[in-house]
């Protein structure tokens, strides 16, 4: 099999919602030209967005598809030859993109190794190359098969990443992964709290926990920086 049916609905949020956490490659659509709503909350999403299939009675709905770079459009009624096309452009598309991803990871590993006591990193995020400031790094998170880096000027940029990549390239005397989700800078840390658990307060007033089998590590970490 080439698919699997993650899910359906026959409601904007619901449908959202769905994408948020089944994050499909593809989503095929049937919905009224009117519904501009779908798209906004399409556009708030923090990740690649799937790619999407228009399913219509209305010929004039081609041009909605048209203008939110839709894959294909689909005329009702549905044809098992014209799903498998859909498909079909919708895979050539990802493989696509999954080979400029790994020529960009390929230039991103050949800046970071070039220069590997440098206080910046390079980061391949949605359509660009980054490079950032160590410094300006406050924690990363895990998000799936991707990294979120929170920086100090509030912003929070993706990488194509995944967080185990980039414990072995930020500095070692700097960043220390607390949790399985969570890599911080220790130079952003404002307390530590022990009460009901470990967390540590960062400068941007976010609180994360530290894992208990990482805190006695992480009190030798914050010992060799005293």
């Amino acid at each position: 099999m080439i698919i699997a049916l993650l899910g359906c609905s026959s409601t904007i949020e619901s449908g959202v919602e769905q994408i948020k956490s089944l994050r499909p490659n593809v989503v095929f659509l049937d919905i009224s030209s009117d519904d501009h709503y779908f798209f906004e909350l399409l556009s708030t999403l923090e990740f690649n967005l799937p790619k999407l299939i228009f399913i219509s009675s209305d010929i004039t709905n081609a041009l909605v598809a048209f203008k939110y770079n839709s894959v294909d459009f689909i005329i009702k009624p549905i044809t098992f030859n014209s799903i498998i096309k859909s498909i079909y452009k919708s895979i050539k598309l990802l493989e696509m993109e999954r080979i400029y991803q790994e020529q960009k990871i390929k230039v991103i590993n050949s800046i970071n190794s070039s220069a590997p006591n440098v206080d910046y990193v390079a980061i391949s995020s949605v359509d660009k190359i980054e490079l950032i400031q160590m410094k300006d790094i406050i924690f990363c998170q895990a998000d799936g098969k991707y990294t979120n880096f929170h920086l100090t000027d509030g912003r929070k940029v993706m990488s194509c990443r995944n967080l185990g990549e980039y414990n072995t390239i930020l500095d070692s005397n700097y960043f220390f992964r607390i949790h399985h989700s969570y890599i911080i800078n220790l130079r952003h840390i404002g307390k530590i709290s022990k009460k009901d658990g470990y967390f540590c307060e960062l400068s941007n007033r976010v609180t994360l926990p530290i894992a208990k089998r990482r805190q006695d590590d992480f009190n030798k970490f914050i010992k060799l920086k005293e």
